[in-house]
């Protein structure tokens, strides 16, 4: 008995004295629980600051049912106590009944919900009275207050608060910000020990980012794209609103589109950027490129004369034109206005395959734009060694490759900024929780062509639309230049485009529109060319550009 006495007090010295602080660290270290703090998602804003996405501040209370007999227990002068006394201190802040409070704050649940989506006074209110066992936690909800404007754009976060799509994905690592942290000391049973000190780490929202997108123009896009394939039966549709010279995106819009705020009731397929994903075969947009790259190289100009037959046989390839005609005599300018696939091509073999290959990737084909939207697509542009057949001579004239909307209309782009192609960009800057701005870096510039070439690329756009505010893709009282497009897709149906820029004398706008899944051959001009007269014109006016105060350019369009 002595040896065992003995043994217990050398155990207790050991544990009590010499040993003391290392086991009431470790029994501290086994009651400590940490929870995390969720920092709020920054906001996401268009170019003039309107508010697109934003996440708002909210609680939730949480119980400990297994304290709340205890509460006011050893009071001497509380008449209510325990469940009931809880309950009626919560009911006049949460707006719940007494009865109904008592019933979720009775039981043995060391966890239980009493309140969502509270308010951070409410929530202040609730911790002023100091009540063992009541606690909340920190929640952000997300919030879309444009609703499908600029949606595509946006994209949307989970439940958890998960970026899942759009700018909220591309930009994730900024928006969201960094999470606290809340630590006390809990019982055996998981309850808060009420005496214990409670600590936390704030968390540190993130930083907001403005877009160059405008809330009202991307608004008018949506509608006037919407439209317009309904109007013609088309399976979606893509309308792009750049300015050349900064490449900044001011409109990007999709239809069909989605709802941030309930993506779920919108077919997967749609909750990306057809605008950026889509491709498709530009037709005769791609005349554009072919000229400005013969015009570059010194082997053609504007007042070139050519005999073009309907038909005609290129190394063994017959190659014709859209509609049958007796032979005409067109310039070279009249080659790119009545948009003759033939004449076309007689241009584009004055230079070799390979440069007109390096030229089309020069303006952006083959490659992605990085406009830093996830689902971006490269397009499609085959080596000129494997040109082989007809590809050769169709790439002429918009066939044999393919490219996005966004692709195309910022690759027009570059003949409204002297022949330079500047990246798009959908981002301004970066807004700090100090409300300091820090810009994002422009896109890279890639000198395509000469500034004569752009030039005379601007002459041939604006010849090829009437500046009579009744033409495709014009917009009364404005110099206008662009041109029609129409490619059949794999399948049968057609896809219809215009691109217009303006005003022609200092470009400001490129306005494109593009409708996917016609079925049967419909011009690009009769389907696409309205709504980018009615967008352009609305784009003008509401960046409060001045009409041209001249007539456009009229050149030679026949020789005889």
């Amino acid at each position: 008995m002595l040896i065992a006495a003995l043994a217990v007090s050398m155990r207790l010295v050991w544990i009590q004295g010499i040993n003391s602080a290392q086991l009431a660290a470790e029994a501290r270290a086994n009651r400590l629980h940490t929870e995390r703090v969720p920092a709020l998602r920054g906001d996401i804003l268009d170019a003039n600051g309107e508010v697109l996405a934003t996440s708002t501040e909210r609680y939730t209370i949480i119980v400990d049912q297994r304290q709340m007999p205890s509460y006011r227990e050893k009071s001497q002068t509380a008449q209510v106590k325990g469940v009931k006394a809880v309950a009626m201190e919560l009911s006049p802040l949460l707006s719940m009944s007494v009865d109904e409070l008592e019933q979720k704050l009775t039981g043995k649940s060391g966890y239980t919900i009493l309140a969502k989506d509270v308010s951070p006074e409410v929530e202040a209110a609730v911790k002023q009275l100091r009540i063992g066992g009541v606690t909340s936690e920190r929640v952000a909800e997300r919030l879309y207050p444009a609703g499908q404007v600029a949606g595509n754009i946006v994209g949307f976060t989970g439940s958890d608060g998960t970026a899942l799509a759009g700018a909220e994905l591309s930009f994730d690592e900024a928006l969201r910000g960094t999470d606290g942290e809340r630590q006390y000391e809990r019982g055996a049973g998981g309850q808060l020990i009420p005496s214990a000190q409670v600590s936390e780490k704030a968390a540190i929202d993130g930083e907001s980012i403005e877009l160059t997108i405008d809330r009202d123009l991307q608004y008018r896009a949506q509608e006037i794209l919407a439209q317009r394939v309904k109007d013609f039966g088309g399976s979606g549709g893509a309308a792009v609103v750049i300015d050349p010279k900064t490449g900044h995106v001011l409109a990007l819009a999709d239809y069909p589109t989605y709802d941030p705020n309930n993506p779920g009731a919108t077919d997967a397929k749609y909750r990306g950027n057809q605008s950026i994903s889509n491709v498709f075969e530009p037709g005769s947009t791609g005349k554009l490129f072919t000229m400005a790259s013969v015009i570059n190289e010194g082997k053609a100009k504007v007042d070139d004369r050519f005999s073009i037959p309907y038909r005609k046989d290129f190394g063994g390839e017959s190659i014709k034109d859209s509609h049958e005609h007796p032979e005409r005599y067109y310039t070279l300018a009249g080659v790119l206005k009545y948009s003759s696939n033939v004449g076309t091509v007689e241009v584009s073999r004055r230079i070799p395959n390979e440069k007109r290959e390096e030229y089309l990737r020069d303006f952006g084909f083959g490659a992605k734009t990085n406009i830093n939207l996830p689902g971006e697509s490269a397009g499609i542009l085959h080596p000129a060694k494997d040109w082989r057949g007809r590809t050769q001579y169709a790439t002429a004239f918009g066939q044999g490759y393919a490219v996005t909307a966004l692709q195309i209309v910022s690759a027009v782009g570059a003949f409204g900024n002297d022949g330079v192609r500047i990246e798009p960009r959908i981002v301004k800057g970066r807004v700090g929780t100090d409300d300091s701005f820090t810009p994002e870096p422009e896109g890279e510039h890639t000198r395509v062509v000469s500034s004569d070439t752009a030039a005379t690329m601007r002459d041939l756009m604006d010849n090829d639309i009437d500046d009579n505010g009744k033409a495709a893709g014009s917009v009364e009282g404005y110099a206008v230049g662009g041109k029609s497009g129409t490619a059949q897709v794999p399948g049968g149906t057609y896809t219809s485009s215009f691109i217009s820029m303006a005003p022609m004398d200092d470009p400001q706008l490129v306005v494109g529109v593009f409708v996917y899944g016609i079925n049967g051959f419909q011009s690009g001009s009769t389907v696409a060319g309205p709504a980018v007269s009615e967008l352009l014109g609305y784009a003008l006016q509401r960046r409060g550009i001045a009409p041209s105060g001249h007539p456009g350019t009229e050149l030679e369009n026949e020789w005889k």
